[in-house]
């Protein structure tokens, strides 16, 4: 067998624990929306029950549906099934129109009819994940040959994340001087705004995004070799992606707002001709292209025992 070839179904593990991490901030979503006044919350109309249910589904399609794509990916290989393949095929379809312009509107994030179609793509990939647990297990754990630089990243980006979970949950503790959190700094249209407002933040999605990819992707040396390379350059693109979005929102609340400086990076959140997003391709490009030197150099040094 060649060296690139799949030698066993991809595990499962990554991919329970993506969907736990994302559900976890699913129901924070929810119930932060439902209690919080609308006037601490940023860009949504609709409160109680209705706009948690709602700013919940939005969620599921911004950024979940774009993490339930690589994850159809990695289930549809574990089931190996023609049928699971279509299946996969159509919730990834589902899933893209996430990226549509105008399904997911930052300056509006109240639920809208078309915010389903995402949201169906996530539930193809949570039924097909069910599947394939029920099927097989969690499967045999995979050996990480870039745990030396996965790990110390992720947890970087998680001490990143520390001003955004009190907000998240809807509160607005003092963090000082670490962090400026509970400091007024109203905006057009938002008079009780503090510098990190009540609810869910770009920043925590870019965190989500980026872990979600340091986690499956240790799925990858499992993965055929005609579809890796696809799926490594997703994920790669999502890791920075995310990065590129944590650091963007980190920096506006954390320096521009403290006063330490008056330059502003530019919004990262949509695609764009711009040398921002030239920079994000590029970046994934190389870190796809590096990683996969180092992997297939760690797999024929051990024979394929990963």
């Amino acid at each position: 067998m060649d060296a690139g070839e799949e030698r066993e179904p991809a595990a499962l593990h990554e991919v329970v624990a993506v969907w736990a991490l994302l559900a976890a901030a699913a129901l924070a979503v929810l119930v932060t929306y439902a209690r919080v006044p609308l006037g601490g919350l940023y860009n949504v109309s609709e409160g109680g029950i209705r706009g948690g249910a709602g700013r919940a589904l939005v969620f599921a399609n911004y950024p979940v549906a774009l993490v339930a794509i690589a994850v159809l990916a990695l289930v549809a290989l574990r089931l190996g099934r023609a049928w699971a393949t279509a299946a996969a095929s159509l919730g990834a379809i589902l899933c893209a129109t996430s990226a549509w312009p105008g399904v997911v509107d930052q300056s509006d994030l109240d639920a809208r009819p078309v915010n389903a179609v995402p949201a169906a793509g996530v539930l193809v990939a949570l039924v097909l994940t069910a599947v394939a647990l029920r099927r097989g297990g969690l499967g045999r754990p995979v050996r990480d040959p870039l745990a030396w630089i996965r790990i110390p990243l992720a947890l970087v980006v998680v001490a990143a994340a520390v001003s955004w979970v009190p907000a998240e949950l809807g509160f607005a503790p003092d963090l000082s001087p670490v962090f400026l959190t509970d400091e007024p700094r109203p905006e057009p249209g938002h008079p009780e705004l503090l510098a990190v407002h009540r609810g869910h933040h770009h920043g925590t999605d870019g965190v989500l995004l980026a872990l979600a990819a340091l986690a499956l992707s240790r799925q990858l040396l499992r993965v055929r070799v005609r579809l890796r390379g696809v799926l490594g350059f997703y994920l790669a693109l999502m890791l920075v992606y995310g990065l590129a979005n944590a650091l963007e929102d980190f920096w506006l609340e954390q320096l521009v707002k403290r006063g330490a400086t008056s330059l502003d990076l530019p919004s990262m959140l949509e695609p764009s001709l711009s040398p921002a997003w030239a920079a994000i391709v590029a970046t994934a490009l190389l870190i796809h292209l590096a990683a996969s030197r180092v992997v297939r150099y760690r797999w024929l040094r051990t024979g394929g025992s990963l």
